[in-house]
């Protein structure tokens, strides 16, 4: 049935000052403090992405990863801002083998890459915003401090791991367990060392320089100086993995000096006036532009109120994403040009038929010959730990439910520019937690292989290859949206719906949000256990009995979920005419919000 635009779970907000959309209300409205206080777009997407690591500590960290885009009337160019850290000097394919590994770990301190988001956080705000440290840095303080309520879903998950901390990752029980449970929904959580370290980070922000010369000392305290000798100190002790094994890290204070957050050139697309701008292959990114390809080249028009649309999407999807597991990495060149050529997609849409493939099919753009990774191809085996509840998919489940997952955040201002971040990584149930700084390290190293010349094998100094993927779009080259969503190998899927229901169909930003949900699973998962569910198609129920059952008919493995379950979509958009803001956020899971006036 098709989405009543008339009746929507929220408004589309409208305004003319600012606005903020992201998984966290309390985030939205930190970030639109800083719109008040007369910072821009980047201020307040810093200032919401600091507390989104307070409030979402089961969903990111200050040691976990961020890439974003940002664009502005002023100077409209797409950028990407990669805060995606690479692998350890030390994180060998030799170094996993000795110890008996075949794949990295979904989980502790062998799966952690270099932290980038905080990095990446202070870059943008050092290059792109008007603030300092201190100022966007007050909100996340006064929380870690003072204490936040506590969301019920951070207890759950604090409670799922509960048995791991107080056995072996006895720091994370002390800062998380109280009196050996974990704290009650709606108590008021502090986080001290944390707070202690964003003090000590301020107060190595000088007020005798410029403000980009008092963020480059920050940057130092972190990457330099005492957040970096705390991480490797901690690194040297040995804790319990995903598999079992107890085993210290590889981190070192260089492998932080070494790294710093770059600019790049977006990978875009354009299509019918339209820009849609992404990251490089590094991330899937560029997997959204090639379904978007895939589509167009199958029919002019896909209604996804019905069966054939849904069915459409699917499959471009499966092509995609098979092509993302051959092509996609930061170890090896990928012919990203030749992946985006209208004449691949077209030759790739050819393999669309009436019927679900169960296939992994990946293409040779170029000419070149695909290879996927002899694990992906065999499947993770009957010994993985599908169960380990700090291994695996941080994202929602096949249920729907969240066993953690990944933060976005969206700002437009009054100025016209836009930002589109998506932090992850470093939750709580991904790595023992460090009391001398108070965070955990991440483990997106699962996302690559140890198996040797792929585009994502593990490489010392490449980046995984990650399932983050922010978007901006302009149109007629002046920047118009930026919308994410957290939901690891969903994100662009999610995010393709809502773009061809908004873009094309013409839905306001809070219908599309609203409107039924799906993806697909029948493609190399990029988590732990890096699993394929051939031909399954993950749907909301409120597509409708007749829509599933023709898809079933047409041989998708159909796992109908509840009404409101699947995708965590927010976005913010200017219409250069009139300078008319909206912004609009998903009511699933019940915590994201947009704000502004």
């Amino acid at each position: 049935m098709a989405p009543d635009p008339t009746f929507t779970t929220r408004p589309t907000l409208t305004g003319t000052f600012g606005m903020v959309s992201s998984t966290h209300w309390l985030a939205s409205q930190s970030g639109m403090r800083m719109l008040e206080m007369g910072g821009n777009a980047a201020d307040g997407a810093v200032a919401a992405g600091l507390v989104l690591q307070v409030v979402e500590p089961h969903l990111n960290g200050p040691g976990g990863d961020l890439p974003l885009i940002v664009a502005s009337a002023e100077d409209p160019t797409p950028r990407v801002l990669c805060g995606q850290g690479p692998a350890p000097a030390g994180a060998t394919p030799e170094h996993f083998a000795a110890h008996g590994l075949d794949r990295v770990p979904g989980s502790g301190p062998l799966a952690t890459a270099v932290p980038g988001a905080m990095e990446a956080w202070l870059v943008l705000l050092r290059d792109r915003g008007t603030m300092t440290f201190a100022e966007v840095a007050a909100p996340a303080l006064d929380y870690a401090r003072h204490g936040h309520p506590v969301l019920e879903r951070v207890s759950s998950t604090i409670a799922s791991v509960a048995q791991l901390f107080e056995q072996d990752w006895t720091t994370s029980a002390d800062q998380w367990l109280i009196n050996g449970a974990p704290p009650r929904p709606g108590s008021l959580v502090t986080n001290a060392a944390w707070a202690d370290t964003l003090e000590r980070l301020i107060a190595e922000e000088p007020r005798d320089v410029s403000r980009e010369q008092g963020i480059d000392a920050v940057r130092r305290a972190w990457s330099q100086g005492f957040v970096a000798e705390a991480l490797e100190a901690f690194q040297r002790r040995a804790f319990r993995h995903s598999g079992g094994q107890v085993l210290p890290g590889v981190l070192t204070a260089q492998d932080l000096a070494e790294f710093t957050a770059s600019w790049e050139d977006a990978a875009t697309l354009e299509r019918d006036g339209w820009t849609i701008a992404k990251t490089g292959p590094w991330g899937q990114g560029p997997t959204l532009l090639q379904t978007l390809q895939l589509v167009d080249a199958t029919q002019d028009e896909l209604d996804l109120d019905s069966a054939d649309g849904v069915h459409t999407l699917a499959e471009a999807w499966k092509l995609a994403l098979a092509d993302r597991e051959a092509w996609y990495g930061d170890s090896a060149h990928v012919p990203l040009d030749d992946l985006l050529d209208a004449r691949y997609a077209a030759s790739r849409a050819d393999l669309i038929g009436a019927c679900a493939s169960h296939e992994v099919r990946p293409g040779s753009p170029g000419g070149r010959e695909p290879r996927l990774a002899a694990l992906a191809v065999e499947g993770p085996g009957e010994d993985t730990a599908y169960g380990d509840p700090t291994s695996g998919e941080p994202t929602v489940q096949r249920d729907g439910v969240t066993r953690g997952d990944t933060c976005h955040v969206d700002v437009v201002d009054r100025w016209g520019m836009l930002v589109s971040a998506t932090p992850s990584g470093g939750w709580l149930q991904s790595s023992p937690f460090v009391p001398e700084v108070g965070f955990a390290l991440g483990s997106r190293l699962q996302m690559m292989w140890l198996e040797q010349g792929l585009p994502s094998s593990l490489v010392p100094g490449r980046r995984p290859r990650t399932t983050l993927s922010p978007t901006l779009v302009l149109r007629d080259g002046v920047p118009v949206l930026a919308c994410g969503t957290p939901g690891g190998d969903q994100q662009d899927q999610w995010q393709s719906i809502f773009l061809l229901r908004h873009l094309d169909a013409g839905l306001p930003l809070q219908a599309a949000i609203d409107a039924p949900m799906f993806h697909t699973t029948s493609f190399p998962g990029s988590f732990h256990p890096r699993a394929t569910e051939p031909g399954v198609l993950v749907a909301e129920s409120r597509l409708g009995t007749d829509v599933l059952a023709e898809l079933r008919r047409r041989g998708h493995e159909v796992v109908e979920q509840g009404p409101w379950t699947l995708g965590r979509m927010c976005a913010v958009a200017r219409d250069p005419e009139t300078g008319v803001l909206s912004g609009a956020a998903n009511p699933r899971g019940m915590q994201g919000y947009a704000v502004g006036r």
